[in-house]
């Protein structure tokens, strides 16, 4: 078998075929993004369940057409394996959290990562759009939140105890109609995007645009870490923002949208409730990190995200909130991947390609699905993302889309001998399987391993 995801069933028939393109499609009832594919001497037929379930398996005739599928300028034409693919994704939400606040990734840059989600038929994209250290997300009503806040004059270099710096300003942000261009591409590869403001905490950006928001003022913060300062939870400050999610709702038309609550030192649970409130009012669902459990009695329709463990997550259940598992014990991708002293800025504990294969969510009949998050304190440039999200993201990949139990052996053997290459082909600058390239060691860049 070559696929990756791995199908619920495949089986390989004798010979190979002809293919140009050309294949017929009938939708049929079937389970949610599901879809039968059967290769045979008499052509190409797909049977989805709806049109999510077509586009996946295009994306499984691009696997078995061989990595030149994967270039900018495909074959005009393949030879395929004669086979039947019977195959449909284990949980709903196959989600990846990329963190574009602390370093700014640009938009041609966005898209493409949306490409490679698609890929992996995973089909949630979080954008963490603000925080301490950059705002990215345009506000017209508000403009000082992006002029201001989306710039910052110097970053720390490498973990914040070392005190070292880059001594380069760093920053960027995303007009709305750039969002809008993000959320049309990514609905057409059946990738929703989930946008996330973060409150009370991680708001020093937009208390440096307008100061009358925090409990202190301040500059954009240049440190990593959690800053103690957040918004005052007074009426005038929840009104504020109130309408800057009203703005990210015209651009966002998802029905989950993020509020953050996490790591709000002296936070109040007044205001993620009624910013809650405020987006179940305007028909959405609030999504927040697994602190907003303490934030009081939440509407039932907010979705948590489990990151402290995974008992966070159990108990967000047993209140009746759907849940998405994301334990920075697994499926951290900003954490080192070995204790190789090669390894690039080493942050968190080690979170092996193995660790990523071998995570099974919690109350997996139970939950929404499960999310991995990649943040940037120290993902500087596309480069250094590539080699933080894989292969471990192909990985987590078949975590969320194929049926347990898994076959680890068979999955190495699987991405060495086919989907490496495929990688190779879409010029994704993966960790190889023994070890950092020359080029991607920061030697004398400090971490802080766990």
């Amino acid at each position: 078998m070559i696929l990756l995801p791995r199908p619920a069933s495949y089986t390989a028939g004798e010979g190979e075929v002809d293919f140009d393109g050309d294949h017929l499609v009938e939708y049929v009832e079937g389970p949610a993004e599901g879809y039968r594919l059967s290769v045979t001497p008499g052509g190409v037929r797909v049977l989805a369940s709806d049109a999510a379930g077509e586009f996946y398996a295009r994306q499984t005739l691009r696997q078995l057409a061989g990595p030149a599928a994967f270039r900018a300028v495909p074959p005009g034409r393949v030879r395929l394996p004669v086979c039947e693919v019977v195959d449909h994704p284990r949980f709903a939400w196959r989600g990846v959290m990329l963190d574009v606040a602390r370093h700014f990734l640009p938009r041609h840059d966005l898209l493409r990562y949306v490409d490679l989600l698609a890929v992996h038929k995973l089909n949630v994209l979080h954008l963490h759009l603000t925080d301490d250290q950059g705002w990215r997300f345009e506000c017209r009503r508000y403009p000082r939140l992006h002029e201001v806040g989306g710039w910052r004059p110097d970053s720390r270099f490498g973990d914040r105890r070392s005190g070292g710096t880059t001594g380069r300003p760093h920053g960027g942000y995303y007009t709305q109609d750039d969002l809008r261009e993000v959320v049309a591409y990514a609905a057409a590869r059946h990738v929703t995007v989930v946008p996330e403001i973060d409150v009370p905490g991680h708001s020093q950006a937009a208390i440096a645009a307008y100061p009358e928001l925090g409990v202190s003022g301040g500059p954009v913060w240049t440190d990593w870490g959690v800053n103690p300062n957040v918004l005052r939870a007074d009426e005038a400050v929840v009104e504020f923002y109130r309408h800057v999610f009203d703005e990210l709702l015209d651009v966002f038309p998802g029905e989950v949208v993020g509020l953050g609550g996490d790591e709000a030192e002296g936070g109040d649970g007044r205001f993620v409730r009624r910013i809650a409130r405020h987006l179940v009012e305007r028909g959405r669902r609030p999504f927040g990190w697994d602190e907003v459990l303490d934030a009081g009695p939440l509407p039932a329709s907010t979705v948590v995200a489990s990151w402290r463990g995974e008992e966070p997550g159990l108990r967000a259940l047993a209140r009746g909130h759907d849940v998405v598992m994301c334990p920075e014990r697994h499926l951290y991708l900003d954490y080192r991947q070995s204790d190789d002293p090669d390894e690039p800025i080493p942050v968190g504990t080690v979170t092996t390609l193995a660790d990523v294969y071998g995570y099974e969510p919690a109350a997996a009949d139970r939950v929404l699905g499960a999310q991995a998050n990649l943040w940037t304190e120290h993902l500087d440039s596309p480069r250094r993302l590539d080699y933080a999200a894989f292969p471990r993201l192909s990985a987590f990949a078949e975590v969320v889309w194929s049926p347990a139990p898994r076959d680890g052996d068979g999955f190495t053997t699987r991405l060495a001998e086919h989907h490496l290459p495929r990688l190779d082909a879409l010029g994704v600058e993966y960790r190889p399987l023994d070890g950092p390239r020359p080029w991607q060691v920061l030697p004398g860049v400090p971490g802080f391993p766990r």
